[in-house]
């Protein structure tokens, strides 16, 4: 199974995140500006562009049928891996029918390059600034319910919902991350945690050549936000479920799968797959996120 951003991970982890181009914090003011002018809001796949800080950004939209301009609905924007594409992770994820039977809008952003600039690569876009006016654009313009806005990702597109969490406070309420990590030179510092409550659920698989990274990624990120890990009982052969509550009232739900690589489990499509590990990150990371809409 093809996994280049595992290899670009490993150099990145290797020679040090500045290889790949990892950038310092992001601008405080993203500038953005309004899409393409023909953009009405409606059911159906529509394809997208976003100028953010003078380049224009795309990604696909998915809104489902039963979906109502003039009703607030939840958003789920999910990213992909590198190299990659909105499309592959729509087709990765499977996302859509979910959101069909929900009534949930679903974006994939394009990275720069096939890739995102997440915590140790790739490249140097405002990553985080582009979701955070992406978010905004699909609040003001598709009526996305601010306070049930949740970010996905796998591999690159997992270590940038991590990165997001962090740093752009309030917008998303949970996330969810599978293959990915809290990893890299940012996260050294103890401050670097979010300033207001998002929660986690991610999926871990034992032989990804970076599965103890992303173990000691998620013990930093509880200790540091006060979380307290409870072992549950899983039905399921070789998976291993712990729940965390934290101090900031945000909740942490990890899996980790002993048979599992750096995949995504549950999914039968894409170069990621993999249909035979007992468990659907995507059906248990959308009854995660109908659970956790963002406090306050």
């Amino acid at each position: 199974m093809r996994r280049t951003v595992a290899v670009l991970t490993g150099l990145c982890l290797i020679v040090a995140a500045a290889a790949c181009g990892e950038r310092g914090q992001p601008s405080s003011t993203p500038s953005a500006a309004p899409a393409t002018p023909s953009e009405r809001p409606a059911a159906g796949d529509h394809q997208l562009t976003l100028k953010h800080n003078g380049l224009d950004r795309t990604y696909l939209l998915h809104a489902p049928p039963g979906y109502d301009p003039g009703r607030p609905s939840a958003l789920i924007i999910a990213l992909h891996f590198y190299p990659g594409t909105g499309s592959s992770m729509r087709e990765l994820a499977g996302l859509d029918a979910k959101a069909d039977k929900d009534n949930v809008l679903v974006a994939y952003p394009d990275g720069q390059g096939g890739g995102f600039n997440a915590l140790i690569c790739c490249g140097s876009a405002d990553d985080v600034g582009f979701l955070d006016a992406l978010t905004d654009h699909l609040v003001r313009t598709w009526n996305a319910d601010p306070r049930r806005v949740f970010l996905t990702g796998i591999s690159n597109g997992g270590d940038l919902s991590f990165r997001a969490a962090v740093e752009s406070t309030g917008r998303f309420a949970a996330i969810g991350v599978v293959s990915g990590g809290y990893i890299g030179e940012l996260t050294k510092a103890d401050s670097y945690v979010p300033k207001s409550p998002v929660s986690v659920i991610t999926f871990i698989g034992d032989q990804d050549r970076y599965a103890s990274t992303f173990q000691t990624g998620m013990r930093t990120w509880q200790q540091r936000l006060g979380c307290r890990p409870i072992p549950k009982a899983s039905t399921v052969p070789g998976v291993t479920h712990t729940v965390a509550g934290c101090a900031d009232g945000s909740e942490v739900s990890v899996y980790t799968i002993a048979t599992m690589g750096h995949s995504w489990p549950g999914a039968t499509t894409g170069e990621l797959a993999a249909s035979t590990a007992g468990l659907s990150a995507t059906d248990l990371m959308w009854d995660f996120f109908a659970a956790h809409p963002r406090k306050g």
